[in-house]
């Protein structure tokens, strides 16, 4: 049965996390999934989605049938990266974490397309910003908790354990077990507050990562990228990325031969492209650019298969453009990171 209607939806293995814990608090999840309408054999079901309204009931089901307030954070702790499918693995290959949050930004429609993820840059650091939409007046605590927990700890697991954030921001009242949310986020927590923001000091964004790999990161984001255009036709956007990357390998792809594999003529492609804020050349611009970085930062490529790779047809134009993208050479720049 298909349990994805036109509102929002949440990745199937969320609610296979809930499960999880609830098995390893001592609660039979059945019952709880049969009450809001969801055959819990259809957690095993690849690409799986459940409509957030039920997974909000789910969560509030969980929290009381635990007695835990604190359940959110008890998920957190249950989660492995394969949870966030292919952005999971894509992070965990992530130059930076600057790099990664990127990606969580980006790709946060695999997660929960109610989600509103945001990455700023202000005087007090780099805040992680996430909104739970507003017609959604009633969103469950928990289910923002495990989010914030959850996203801190893949930080940690790139980065070091020793990373947290300067002061944390939650939207949800102060509860009882407030004492777990100091031990879990280690650092300053705001309750009430009209966002959930994790600060973090810019000079953790931006060191590079021990386990990067910028292949395998390429080969998970186009992963999330196939998801996303099977999801989310709608996405005009994620649709003609999908194909620059696919294509670019057989020379700088057409604009005209995308539209053509997409079934749309190239006027209606540039007016949705528009109408999502971003433009054709935008596109192939910044995925050759992301990719020109990971290549040369951490690929043992030489620069002429580099070139080739990014649909380049001489050396000479992708170091030009190389060089406007980061104001330096790709041999400057491999040198040098």
């Amino acid at each position: 049965m298909d349990y994805v209607h036109s509102g929002y939806s949440t990745i199937g293995t969320v609610a296979g996390l809930i499960a999880r814990t609830l098995q390893t608090c001592g609660h039979d999840p059945e019952p709880l999934f049969t009450e809001i309408g969801i055959d819990i054999n259809e957690l095993a079901r690849p690409g799986a989605r459940f409509p957030v309204t039920r997974m909000q009931r789910l969560w509030q089901l969980a929290v009381d049938e635990t007695g835990d307030a604190c359940f959110g954070l008890a998920a957190a702790a249950q989660f492995q990266p394969a949870v966030l499918h292919g952005l999971g693995l894509a992070w965990l290959a992530s130059d930076t974490l600057r790099d990664a949050l990127t990606r969580l930004v980006r790709y946060s429609r695999l997660i929960s397309t109610a989600a509103d993820i945001r990455l700023q840059d202000t005087a007090d650091g780099v805040n992680l910003v996430v909104v739970p939409p507003a017609e959604m007046t009633e969103f469950v605590p928990a289910a923002l908790d495990a989010a914030m927990a959850v996203f801190l700890r893949m930080c940690r697991t790139t980065g070091g354990s020793g990373i947290s954030p300067v002061h944390v921001k939650l939207m949800r009242p102060e509860p009882d077990c407030a004492d777990r949310f100091s031990e879990e986020f280690r650092a300053p927590i705001v309750y009430g507050a009209d966002a959930n923001v994790l600060v973090f000091d810019q000079c953790h964004m931006d060191a590079a990562l021990p386990n990067a790999n910028p292949e395998l990161a390429r080969i998970n984001d186009q992963t999330v990228v196939d998801y996303l255009a099977r999801f989310d036709r709608e996405s005009i956007t994620l649709q003609v990325r999908a194909r620059i990357i696919e294509q670019l390998p057989d020379g700088s792809p057409n604009q005209g031969g995308i539209a053509d594999s997409l079934h749309v003529s190239l006027r209606s492609l540039q007016r949705r492209l528009k109408n999502e804020n971003t433009s054709y050349k935008s596109l192939l611009e910044t995925t050759r650019r992301e990719l020109a970085v990971h290549y040369i930062r951490h690929s043992g490529r030489t620069i002429g298969e580099i070139t080739y790779l990014l649909g380049f047809s001489e050396p000479s134009n992708f170091a030009r453009a190389f060089k406007r993208w980061t104001g330096k050479s790709p041999a400057d720049f491999r040198i040098n990171t």
